[in-house]
This record gives C-alpha cells, structure tokens and sequence, in this order.
C-alpha cells in the first residue's frame, strides 16, 4: 500500500490538515496532530517516557513545509515545530484517528486532566 499523500492541504480556519491518500480522503485536526507529535518532547526517548499533552484545544498549524520525499514538519501556533511526521506515520494517524483520539482522552481522564485545562474565559 501506497502511503504517501497525493495531495495535501492546510487549513488554517478550521485549524485542519487535509489528506488524501489512495484509499481515501482524511482531515486531521492540529489538536490531533499535535498530541502525537512525533518529536522526543511528546514520545520522550523510549516507552513510557511518554509526555502527556494537555491545554492544546485551541492550537493551531502555522505552517507546513516538506522534508524531501519522505515527511512533513509541521509547525504549530504554540511553538511546537520539532516533529517530522513521515508519510507512512500520517498514514497511520489518518486511519488510527479514531481509536488514538479515544486513548488520548482516556489518558487525559486518568490523569485527571482536559484538553482547555486551565484556559479559563475562553470561549
């Protein structure tokens, strides 16, 4: 199968990136992206060094720029530009997007925590 993107497109009102891919067409959201960014400061170095990412709600994808053939790095209204997200790991998130968001929230919920905590008087 196939995983590179035959077309990409940032959308940066509704905060989306949209891909398509030979078996379908995905639109992931920056919060999605940005929860599992590939980068040594959300997946830590090795199992279990993981960073539990809170408070990304309203993050946004300030820009998306190609890494050769191979990835995208992507960078995010709150700083956050470190990860290169491959084409075969957007693959995945595109057709995991529902099973990891699920397990991202369980795991917000277990430590007690919410995608706005603490962003009092933003609505």
């Amino acid at each position: 199968m196939k995983t590179t993107p035959s077309a990409i497109k940032l959308h940066k009102k509704s905060k989306s990136l949209e891909l398509t891919f030979v078996d379908g067409n995905f639109e992931l959201r920056a919060e999605y992206l940005r929860v599992y960014s590939p980068s040594a400061e959300v997946r830590g170095h090795g199992v279990g060094q993981e960073t539990l990412q809170i408070n990304k709600k309203f993050v946004g994808i300030s820009n998306i720029e190609l890494v050769g053939n191979y990835a995208l790095k992507i960078s995010f209204d709150d700083g956050h530009d470190s990860g290169l997200y491959t084409w075969a790991y957007l693959y995945e998130l595109s057709h995991q997007q529902q099973n990891y968001w699920l397990d991202y929230l369980k795991r917000l919920e277990n430590a007690g925590q919410s995608r706005d905590s603490g962003m009092i008087g933003i609505g």
